[in-house]
């Protein structure tokens, strides 16, 4: 089982990855619903307010950004709590591509 430490020193993308790829190994569906709601305020924590704003009218917007966007730049790195407390809490971390 990985450490915080070790967690936090992974890059953004492989981070997201981890996180994805453990919560799909355990059907998770409760910690996607927290990334999608996570989204607009991770955006506007990352400065781009006007993003959050369309994530919020135009859910086709937000569907991009969970599919895409989460794991890199400045809305990934807003996000990199979310993924190393859930990699923590859940208490086993799978890498992509495990088939445990």
């Amino acid at each position: 089982m990985p450490t915080r430490q070790e967690l936090e020193a992974l890059p953004t993308k492989a981070l997201h990855d981890l996180a994805m790829e453990t919560a799909r190994k355990h059907t998770d569906v409760a910690f996607l619903g927290r990334l999608v709601k996570a989204l607009p305020v991770a955006e506007e924590l990352a400065g781009d307010d006007e993003r959050a704003k369309t994530d919020i009218v135009r859910p086709i917007a937000l569907i991009n950004d969970f599919l895409y966007d989460a794991g890199e730049g400045a809305l990934g790195q807003a996000l990199r709590p979310l993924y190393v407390d859930y990699l923590v809490d859940k208490g086993e971390a799978v890498a992509p591509g495990d088939d445990r």
